[in-house]
């Protein structure tokens, strides 16, 4: 049987399958950094059941009702913050990925300016997604960790909605 790729909201019963999908996507970087306490390997299921209550956006994609994809969104100020994009690692470069971002810039379109997200400045893979998606480097700086990270943005094709 095959599913068609479904992007929706995320709600609290999703966190743990979430915090799965997410752990299992970020075992590559924490190998790519020798590094297992990346935060989104230490993040706790209460931390994630916590963010899945607040205001933040949180999308989920589901083969069927296997959960294969997560992302995340806060917005402060004109800015959609993106974040923990997950994609369980036998989904990777199926474009799951590319379609939680696109759904997620959706999700908060008309209330930003721009989105920024941040990724290991060394991640050749996830920068080039980024970077197909419209995402451009503005900076770097080091994580908790002391590992560099990218910083990327990408401005709101036609920010004259938000005035209109």
């Amino acid at each position: 049987m095959i599913f068609e790729l479904r992007i929706a909201p995320a709600d609290v019963t999703d966190a743990g399958e979430i915090l799965t999908v997410q752990r299992a996507a970020y075992l590559v970087e924490a190998q790519r950094y020798a590094d297992p306490f990346l935060p989104p390997l230490t993040e706790t299921l209460e931390e994630v059941r916590a963010v899945l209550a607040g205001p933040a956006t949180v999308l989920t994609a589901r083969f069927g009702h296997r959960l294969v994809g997560s992302v995340r969104a806060h917005v402060e100020d004109d800015t959609a913050h993106v974040g923990r994009l997950s994609v369980a690692p036998d989904q990777q470069g199926r474009g799951v990925g590319g379609r939680l971002l696109r759904a997620v810039e959706a999700a908060c379109a008309g209330r930003v300016r721009r989105f920024a997200l941040f990724t290991g400045a060394d991640s050749e893979q996830n920068l080039r997604l980024y970077g197909r998606h419209g995402y451009r480097v503005v900076g770097h700086r080091p994580d908790p960790n002391g590992h560099r990270l990218a910083l990327l943005e990408k401005a709101v094709a036609d920010p004259a909605r938000l005035d209109a």
